[in-house]
């Protein structure tokens, strides 16, 4: 899968990329924007990667590694995927030193491409209404703000934060 914003590709995950899965699964800056909540040894990630089919339907789920310039720069998952309603959640991380470059908005297009090779009915993100410019990202590729979570993400220290679940129906 590719895109000419800068030649971004998508691919599946390989041996190779588990540098790059460590270093994004641990840092705790990107925490707060997922469901992780402690560090992945080497070892756990290395099972991850030889037990993974890269089949939505056998994994429920699908993580495909950015790449642009040849560069392995972020991670793009397909996650809680429903096989009954045919739909899924989209995961996006780009490594900071890579970001504004307009590389999410080439890799979620991807992802779009992709879902619909998939039929999937639809497929959304759940983003944090402080999140300025993954909430421009989404409103640029047609995404559609249908509900708010309250509360839904903690912040800094006991605060929680509103999301918003941007959804995208083919």
């Amino acid at each position: 899968m590719t895109s000419s914003a800068e030649e971004v590709h998508l691919r599946a995950l390989e041996p190779e990329d588990l540098e790059l899965i460590y270093q994004i699964e641990n840092d705790t800056t990107f925490w707060r924007h997922g469901a992780s909540t402690v560090p992945y040894s080497r070892y756990a990630l290395r099972q991850y990667l030889s037990a993974a089919q890269n089949d939505i339907y056998a994994d429920g789920q699908v993580r495909l590694v950015i790449e642009a310039g040849g560069e392995a720069i972020g991670l793009a998952d397909l996650t809680n995927f429903d096989a009954i309603h045919l739909r899924a959640e989209i995961g996006l991380i780009i490594l900071p030193e890579h970001q504004g470059r307009h590389v999410g908005h080439a890799a979620v297009r991807l992802l779009c491409d992709y879902a619909r090779r998939l039929h999937l009915h639809q497929i959304y993100a759940i983003i944090a209404v402080t999140n300025e410019p993954a909430t421009r990202l989404f409103k640029s590729l047609a995404f559609e703000a249908s509900a708010v979570l309250r509360e839904w993400l903690r912040g800094e220290g006991d605060d929680f934060i509103d999301a918003i679940v941007w959804q995208k129906r083919f």
